[in-house]
């Protein structure tokens, strides 16, 4: 299996037409370019700067009328690290996402994650983006998938969610 890079992955933005999702399915990730950011965070420092990179990207191609979008199936009570993702929601959404969550908990029975369980990007509907992670939760890379099975489940999974989720403005954890 090859995997790209996190910044090969995100050039995908440049290329896609119309749609980004976006599931996470993780209760904690350890990004090399948050930990200092989310260490601060825990001592009670906000500086949401180390986001500027990410959210001009989504701000230009929502800018030209492409949606981004993404459902967090988290656990509750929430982990330290999806405390932190809740407070820092608004400056994804005013770069342009739009995101929803979804407690772990009212998940519809039997679900049955494709691609192992594992987080994904999916562009157009027809491109993945499939996260690896290591034992200690480290991102690997991403494995590019367009085989048309896999991108069906993945399209049938994230309309399943995106249907059940909860509008953050909404959420109350």
């Amino acid at each position: 299996m090859k995997l790209i890079s996190s910044a090969e992955r995100n050039r995908l933005f440049g290329s896609f037409a119309q749609d980004a999702f976006h599931l996470e399915l993780r209760d904690d990730y350890s990004v090399p370019d948050e930990d200092g950011p989310f260490a601060d965070w825990l001592r009670g420092v906000v500086d949401n700067s180390y986001m500027e990179p990410w959210t001009s990207m989504i701000r230009r191609v929502t800018d030209q009328g492409k949606t981004v979008r993404r459902v967090r199936v988290v656990t509750e009570p929430h982990s330290p690290y999806v405390q932190w993702e809740y407070a820092t929601t608004p400056v994804n959404q005013d770069a342009g996402e739009d995101i929803r969550w979804l407690p772990r908990h009212d998940l519809p029975p039997g679900l049955d994650f494709p691609v192992d369980g594992n987080d994904w990007w999916l562009f157009d509907d027809r491109i993945l983006a499939v996260g690896h992670f290591d034992e200690t939760g480290r991102v690997l890379g991403s494995e590019l998938i367009e085989d048309s099975d896999v991108v069906a489940e993945c399209v049938r999974v994230r309309d399943l969610l995106w249907a059940s989720a909860v509008a953050h403005r909404e959420y109350k954890p």
